[in-house]
């Protein structure tokens, strides 16, 4: 049986182009199923979902919203009835993968529906706005932006061209979905790790003994999209367990840096039950980008040129004493074995000795927080190594290799 592609798409002012990446995806062998998010007038040609029962989904009455001519009011109403929609049609079977294309607005739709569906599904989206800053859009799911180069707007000679690269691409990626290839005889059981450029030893160390001890460990860059892209996966159940090496985000959440993953971060594990090892690596260190961007507040600090589009400022006692209550609320609320290990001889690369970020005060000031707010049958073990010691990395996998082994 053919597989099918869902296309998401205003029909009323986009219908020459949707109609053109409808038959190119048909010309090569897929379905497609299209849905309608026009809220400007009639389709130009029939959807397989009409964007009246779009709108229906969101619990909105479509006339009422094209007689309102509010925009911003029916992008809301059909971006929450999209994702609806989608998640119930995916469900059902009814398609393998998603495209959609657009400027601010459709890209807005069509992202909101992509966003529904699960890791590994098939999503494209063709935008004006693919080259700026996408992460409105794609949030923390495996969204493909692909640049429109010229509007969605009628076909010419560029358009053409990009529509018909992205209904090949789009059906390339379903023909080669997850679903149809082969599958490990086994499944091992997941765990999620968090790395950064100065915990890289770490981890890799790390992710190898667990590794052969049977495990898959799945690597998050602590960027923010990192770290809010693990606890969502761990809040979806896909973890055994957590070596959450690298909190950095937390540095920037409380300085104002530019990889902040949000004032939720550690809290998944924590809600879910799951076994986790904490460790402060990287607390030291707040991410700003280009020296330039570095807020004037923050011109006395201590900073280390990274490359030439990342700094990073040494983090203060007071900063880690924030982030020392910070660890210790958020893993007091665990469900499930938690264990804090902390590497006294430095917290990443830069905070060793002789390095320029080592300061044993600050350092100190985060272990002296977290342990006078920390639930008491917690454990925090100090250890006289740097986090990227191998004795050290090694301890994080045995620890959480012992909390599996006492939960079964």
């Amino acid at each position: 049986m053919a597989k099918a592609v869902a296309v998401v798409g205003a029909l009323d002012t986009k219908g020459s182009e949707f109609a053109f990446l409808k038959a190119g995806i048909e010309s090569r062998g897929f379905k497609t199923l299209v849905i309608d998010v026009g809220v400007l007038g009639g389709p130009a040609f029939p959807p397989d979902v009409s964007a009246a029962e779009v709108s229906a989904a969101a619990g909105a009455d479509l006339s009422a919203l094209v007689e309102r001519h509010d925009r911003g009011e029916a992008l809301d109403a059909m971006a929450r009835g999209i994702a609806v929609i989608v998640r119930k049609l995916f469900e059902e079977g009814r398609f393998e993968g998603i495209i959609s294309m657009g400027g601010g607005g459709g890209t807005a739709l069509g992202t909101a529906a992509m966003r529904a569906l699960p890791v590994g599904v098939p999503k494209l989206m063709v935008s004006t706005v693919a080259s700026g800053d996408t992460s409105p859009y794609v949030g923390i799911t495996d969204i493909t932006m692909m640049p429109s180069v010229v509007d969605v707007s009628g076909l010419n000679r560029i358009s053409r061209t990009i529509f018909a690269n992205a209904a090949g691409a789009i059906c390339g990626m379903v023909s080669d979905s997850p679903a149809t290839l082969p599958r490990a005889a086994t499944e091992k059981p997941l765990i999620a790790a968090t790395m950064f450029g100065n915990t890289t030893r770490a981890v890799d160390n790390a992710r190898r003994i667990m590794e052969e001890r049977g495990f898959e460990v799945l690597v998050f860059h602590a960027t923010g999209t990192g770290g809010r892209t693990m606890e969502t996966l761990v809040k979806q159940g896909y973890f055994t367990g957590v070596m959450d090496i690298t909190t950095t985000e937390w540095a920037d959440e409380v300085c104002g840096g530019v990889l902040s993953a949000g004032p939720s971060r550690l809290e998944a594990a924590a809600q879910a039950g799951v076994p986790q090892v904490v460790t402060p690596a990287c607390i030291d260190m707040c991410n700003f980008w280009a020296p330039d961007t570095v807020p004037d507040r923050y011109r006395d600090r201590t900073f280390y040129h990274w490359n030439p589009n990342v700094t990073l400022m040494r983090t203060t006692a007071a900063e880690n004493v924030r982030m020392g209550a910070v660890f210790a609320e958020k893993l007091s609320a665990a469900r499930g074995p938690v264990k804090v290990l902390v590497p006294m001889k430095g917290f990443s690369e830069l905070d060793a000795p002789g390095k320029p970020f080592w300061s044993p005060e600050a350092d100190r000031a985060f272990v002296d927080a977290l342990r006078g707010a920390l639930r008491p049958d917690i454990p925090v073990v100090l250890m006289d190594n740097n986090v990227n010691d191998p004795e050290f990395s090694g301890t994080v996998a045995e620890a959480l290799l012992d909390m599996l082994h006492e939960e079964g």
